[in-house]
């Protein structure tokens, strides 16, 4: 009887090696299959499920290299504001006008000939649906956008008030809370960095790395802030490389962390299971608006589900999380249990990144 047992238990655990082996060959291959050479040149994935974890990277990433997260960043800055309401230094429905100097305040967000810049909140800022212009996507009186001119080519640098007073020379989308559709803001995430300086007296790269990165022990994640610091990979557009160092040191709480798929995976769970807040409050976030099809956005979250008419009438579970336009993503999907993060790093087409995390989902 005991050898019975004994070669059921061998037959088992096999049965999952070759089980994980499975799984990692699969993602190795749907992450070979993501490098085309023409739009992806390299990418790279982790994926988590209980106690395992499964690396892959193709092309010139590899799984350990340092990439722009993009937008990523905002969850970061999320757990610093959630975190500060949660120890009483903050309410999520504060006007900002608490914590902003007058000359920030003075005509922020003026739409149909009213100032509605004294309703905006803390809240507002977090769930894109402040209706401030977006000072690096949206257009300017040149008919150009900021990512226009990156993107061609021109490199260059700005202040946190700068791209506010770029944002106040843009159109409003709406009054703040105003509408069910959400308008995708870095302005939003700009000001939130200086609200978070105001309460605190600390810059926010001084906050992420005493609030958010030394107490998970992330030694190879950090806010962009120098030039000439060459340890991220570049950045794609379309099949060159965009070289914009001055720029990126200028995105900070919207945008500029540098990190690993590991250490992003480190930030997620810790995120996701109440380490910098409590748990349930990600049931109050869960708030949806749309705001890039098929995204929508909570209060400093994403959420990514694919509707029926574009899966063959597969009904996908929902991804909570964010991405970056770099391609960067990090998201968690409630229903399998399964973390998934890294980067396809293009910034032409950024939305190739759910592609590879699709595949991925279909193996558990």
């Amino acid at each position: 009887m005991k050898s019975i047992v004994l070669t059921l238990l061998l037959i088992s655990v096999l049965s999952i090696a070759t089980s994980q082996v499975s799984l990692q060959n699969q993602i190795q291959k749907f992450t070979n299959d993501a490098v085309d050479n023409k739009l992806i040149v390299g990418a790279t994935i982790a994926v988590s499920k209980g106690d395992s974890t499964w690396h892959a990277a193709a092309g010139n990433i590899k799984s350990d290299s340092h990439y722009f997260i993009a937008s990523v960043t905002k969850i970061y800055v999320t757990a610093i504001v959630l975190k500060l309401e949660q120890e009483g230094k903050l309410s999520l429905n504060d006007p900002i006008k608490n914590y902003l100097d007058a000359s920030i305040m003075k005509d922020l967000l003026i739409f149909e000939g009213v100032d509605y810049s004294a309703q905006i909140t803390i809240k507002h800022l977090l769930s894109q649906t402040s209706g401030i212009p977006d000072y690096f996507e949206d257009k300017g009186e040149s008919n150009k956008s900021l990512l226009d001119e990156l993107t061609a080519g021109k490199d260059q640098t700005w202040t946190a008030e700068q791209s506010i007073a770029m944002s106040k020379k843009m159109k409003p989308r709406f009054s703040p809370g105003d509408k069910d559709y959400a308008h995708y803001s870095d302005t939003n995430f700009q000001l939130l960095d200086l609200i978070l300086e105001k309460i605190t007296g600390k810059k926010i790269d001084v906050l992420m790395s005493e609030l958010l990165f030394q107490p998970l022990g992330l030694k190879e994640t950090w806010l962009y802030a120098d030039p000439l610091d060459k340890r991220p990979i570049d950045l794609n557009f379309k099949k060159e490389p965009l070289l914009i160092p001055n720029a990126m040191t200028c995105f900070n709480g919207d945008g500029g962390i540098v990190s690993t798929a590991t250490e992003t995976m480190t930030f997620l769970k810790a995120f996701m299971s109440g380490y910098f807040f409590q748990e349930a409050k990600l049931k109050e976030m869960a708030v949806w608006k749309k705001v890039m099809f098929p995204l929508e956005y909570g209060v400093g979250i994403m959420r990514f589900k694919l509707p029926k008419s574009m899966t063959g009438g597969k009904d996908y579970p929902e991804l909570i999380g964010h991405s970056g336009l770099s391609g960067a993503f990090s998201y968690y999907c409630p229903e399998k249990d399964l973390f998934m993060t890294g980067t396809v790093n293009q910034i032409h087409k950024p939305g190739l990144s759910y592609r590879l995390m699709i595949k991925v989902m279909d193996l558990f």
